[in-house]
C-alpha cells in the first residue's frame, strides 16, 4: 500500500489523503448531528451534508489532475529520450493511473456516506 502511495506521487497522494481524512471527520460530525437533529434544523443540515459529497468530488478532480501532470512530465521525458520501449511506456501509464483510482475511490466512499446520511435525515 505504501508503495502505491510513493509511486502515485507524494504530493498528490498526500493531498488526496487529506481530502479523505477531512471527509471522514465531516461524516462523523454530521452523523452525530443527524441523530440529534431537531425538525427545524433539517433543511440546513441537509444542505451541509453536500460538503461530504463535494470533498469527494474535489478528490476525484485532484486525482485526474495528478494523472494529467504525471502524463505530461512522462511524455516530456519520452520526447527528450527520443523513444522508449512499450514495456516502459505501459508501466508509466499504469503508475499515472494510481492517483485517479485513489481519487475516484474517495469519491465513491464519500457519495455512499452522503447517500446514507441523506436517507437517514429524511
Amino acid at each position: 500500500m505504501f508503495q502505491l502511495f510513493y509511486e502515485g506521487g507524494i504530493l498528490f497522494m498526500s493531498i488526496l489523503t487529506l481530502c479523505l481524512l477531512i471527509m471522514f471527520v465531516l461524516s462523523v460530525y454530521y452523523a452525530v448531528k443527524v441523530t440529534k437533529a431537531d425538525p427545524a434544523e433539517i433543511p440546513v443540515l441537509r444542505h451541509r451534508l453536500t460538503y461530504i459529497r463535494s470533498i469527494g468530488l474535489l478528490a476525484m478532480v485532484l486525482g485526474i489532475l495528478g494523472q494529467l501532470i504525471g502524463l505530461f512530465s512522462g511524455f516530456g521525458a519520452i520526447q527528450q529520450a527520443g523513444g522508449v520501449s512499450q514495456t516502459i511506456l505501459v508501466s508509466g501509464l499504469k503508475v499515472s493511473l494510481i492517483t485517479t483510482m485513489y481519487g475516484i475511490l474517495i469519491f465513491i466512499v464519500s457519495y455512499v456516506i452522503w447517500l446514507f446520511l441523506d436517507s437517514r435525515i429524511k
